[in-house]
């Protein structure tokens, strides 16, 4: 059993050319990054055909949230300063409009306190 995850680790971390493209771990990682981050389009895409007009739902900002970290995380693997400030602010915006959405939701909630009536 040790010998087989040394060995999936081994090859994990190394580069492999595959139609003459590099292929290691910090390509699956940027692959995944990707494909959670997009799913945020296909996300919105599907609950405004529902719709019938655009709309953003509140999934969109935590797959938003969820790809700007894993696509951070490999461009600082990568050293790579573009991509570092391309995508480390993204979070904060979105995490912010989750606020404003809970913020919003909270203040169009009908309150349950019953008013306080005095005889």
């Amino acid at each position: 059993m040790c010998y087989s995850l040394v060995l999936a680790v081994t090859w994990f971390g190394q580069e492999h050319r595959f139609y003459g493209l590099n292929w290691n771990y910090l390509t699956i990682l940027g692959f995944l990054g990707n494909a959670v981050f997009s799913t945020r389009f296909l996300v919105q895409w599907i609950a405004s055909e529902k719709k019938g007009k655009s709309v953003i739902p509140v999934s969109f900002w935590y797959w938003s949230i969820a790809g700007s970290i894993i696509m951070c995380a490999y461009w600082i693997m990568e050293r790579s300063p573009v991509g570092i400030l391309a995508y480390l602010p993204n979070s904060f915006i979105y995490m912010r409009n989750l606020h404003l959405i809970k913020k919003h939701t909270l203040a169009a909630a009908p309150s349950t306190q019953v008013p306080n009536k005095e005889i």
